[in-house]
């Protein structure tokens, strides 16, 4: 199975998933936490995109929740 590069538009589709939005709900910078991220939910992006291979880490995230903030630090 090819890995789909985390860009912009596939953390957005991602977020959206978990938060049962249409990805078009999901800004660029909104804060995540505003449109109803919760621990759980990010603990669950952070497992699939672990599980693609990315090397990243819950605080983090956490600490950044923000769509735009979240691809630079996959990125890294």
């Amino acid at each position: 199975m090819e890995r789909t590069p985390l860009t912009p538009d596939r953390v957005r589709a991602d977020v959206a998933e978990v938060l049962n939005l249409d990805p078009r709900e999901v800004g660029d910078d909104v804060q995540l936490l505003d449109q109803g991220l919760d621990s759980i939910r990010l603990m669950t992006l952070v497992e699939r995109w672990r599980a693609e291979g990315a090397d990243v880490d819950l605080i983090d995230l956490a600490e950044q929740p923000t769509v735009t903030q979240w691809v630079a630090l996959l990125a890294r």
